[in-house]
């Protein structure tokens, strides 16, 4: 990709001077780390925009689960897993005898 854009920005004198003093002893030219820091900065906030749509689309899932009749109550999941694990003991223990 052609490097042809200038991009300017204002930032404090012992920001700038700390930023050059890193880029130099990291042997690499600022404008590299720069465009490095900002790719990285949309590739974060790609994912962060997925990662909220995945979530919005599984609560509206869930809210539309919901309104149908299709979810239960935390009380109503805890009983029916307790009676699971009830006759999977009582399956263990006729095994074993």
């Amino acid at each position: 990709m052609g490097k042809d854009a200038v991009f300017t920005m204002k930032l404090e004198p012992q920001l700038r001077d700390a930023f050059i003093a890193e880029a130099q002893a990291a042997h690499r030219p600022a404008a590299q780390i720069v465009r490095d820091l900002m790719r990285d900065y949309i590739a974060r906030q790609h994912q962060e925009r997925d990662h909220d749509a995945f979530v919005r689309a599984k609560v509206e899932t869930a809210r539309r689960d919901r309104e149908a009749g299709l979810s239960a109550s935390n009380g109503e999941v805890e009983a029916r897993f307790a009676a699971r694990r009830l006759a999977l003991e009582g399956r263990a223990d006729e095994a074993d005898a």
